[in-house]
């Protein structure tokens, strides 16, 4: 992963018991349609639209799953940091 790539990414793990169900993927959703550019969510291989909850359910991802959240414009910082908020804080559970 070169370092521009890394610069606007960040590696998150779902805290929240029932993981990342349709709630939580509402919530990434909302957030990441104000971005100014696309937002991924990535998990092994696959990688996701994250303003799509059905994107974003088929993923699977249970509690203790790592994901991470990349953005491709610099402009969209605080989309990333907010997404990350939501995970760090196990999106209020």
């Amino acid at each position: 992963m070169d370092y521009e790539i890394k610069k606007l990414s960040k590696r998150v793990s779902i805290q929240n018991e029932f993981g990342l169900h349709a709630r939580p993927a509402a919530c990434i959703a909302a957030i990441a349609q104000k971005a100014n550019s696309k937002v991924w969510m990535i998990r092994n291989e696959e990688k996701v639209d994250a303003s799509s909850i059905m994107d974003i359910l088929t993923l699977a991802c249970q509690k203790g799953t790592e994901v991470t959240i990349q953005i491709e414009d610099s402009s969209d910082m605080d989309v990333l940091e907010k997404i990350v908020s939501l995970f760090q804080k196990g999106f209020g559970e």
